[in-house]
């Protein structure tokens, strides 16, 4: 079962939404603030999570620690401030996906299906020593298990179900940080860049002016 972490202090908009997960049948537990995070706390499939939290602990600082403790774990973030600028901050930090507030609970739902499908792999890849566990989310070189972030392993095994294609900046984009990501493309090559230094056994073409390709 997909288990849910949702923190949100507004008790009317929270109840609501958590109706909707839940009948999908999603495990859902519901927090006011980022206090359980801070104690360890991290172990779930997706965070949502409010930017403009009241407390210690805002928005940002739960997607960090978020990150750090369970660097696989997708990540929803809403907020009624400046959107563009909080869109951006939250994507560049690992947010997977952003939504503005006031927001329909049907449309952050279809917002969370779009993004757990990306669980949803069954069958493990090897290639060039490399083993991609897709259910688990994971890589091992010669046992070894690598550590990647949630869009590093997208990326990875974005490329890996299209060996030998060249993708644009923008496919990647709209693959990796969904239809809605507002900001530059630049995001691309430096996740590009950090994956590089992770898989070093597998060749990523950069084809300039354009995007990348994995040769196999």
């Amino acid at each position: 079962m997909i288990k849910i972490c949702y923190i949100e202090d507004e008790i009317d908009l929270a109840s609501l939404v958590i109706k909707y997960l839940k009948m999908e049948e999603y495990q859902v537990i519901h927090y006011t603030n980022g206090d359980t995070i801070f104690k360890g706390n991290a172990d779930f499939d997706l965070f949502i999570l409010d930017i403009m939290l009241e407390g210690e602990h805002n928005g940002y600082d739960i997607l960090k620690k978020v990150k750090s403790l369970n660097p696989q774990a997708f990540v929803i973030f809403t907020s009624c401030r400046n959107q563009d600028l909080d869109k951006i901050i939250g994507l560049e930090m690992g947010g997977d996906d952003y939504l503005a507030k006031p927001f329909s609970p049907k449309e952050l739902l279809l917002r969370v299906k779009n993004i757990l499908k990306r669980k949803n792999f069954t069958e493990d890849i090897s290639i060039n020593g490399y083993k991609i566990d897709m259910a688990q989310r994971r890589i091992y070189y010669n046992s070894e298990t690598l550590d990647l972030t949630s869009k590093e392993f997208d990326l990875i095994s974005f490329f890996i179900n299209n060996p030998k294609k060249a993708f644009s900046r923008e496919d990647i984009l709209k693959f990796v940080w969904g239809e809605n990501y507002f900001g530059s493309d630049r995001v691309v090559d430096d996740l590009m860049r950090r994956m590089r230094k992770k898989i070093i056994h597998l060749d990523f073409e950069t084809i300039y002016g354009f995007g990348y390709r994995l040769n196999i």
